[in-house]
């Protein structure tokens, strides 16, 4: 039985990036305030419908302070169209014959 070694060929470059970027995501994170100067909703508040609103950046139809959120959503819809395809292309049977431009099969 074998067993697992560790790699000694590795670049430590990879590792000091992400060491890196977990100082700066922990330094913004740590220094960000998070006010609310209004935490509630009234009562009377259409929540659902301002959602809406933010999301399609229609931000003046609504009675809540919300922020435009269209280029969240857009790209949102982008990134779940592109894994939709790669999960469809993974999918699909490697056995399946395929012709090839110059008339070759592949399998």
């Amino acid at each position: 039985m074998r067993r697992p070694r560790l790699a000694e060929d590795l670049n430590p470059v990879a590792g000091l990036a992400a060491v890196a970027l977990f100082g700066v995501l922990a330094a913004v994170f740590l220094s960000a305030e998070f006010a609310f100067q209004n935490p509630g909703f009234s009562a009377d508040a259409a929540i659902t419908e301002g959602i809406g609103y933010a999301l399609f950046d229609l931000v003046g139809q609504s009675d809540l302070a919300t922020e435009g959120f269209l280029f969240a959503f857009i790209t949102i819809a982008i990134v779940l169209d592109a894994a939709l395809d790669g999960a469809i292309m993974l999918a699909r049977r490697d056995d399946e014959e395929q012709t090839l431009p110059d008339g070759g099969e592949r399998r």
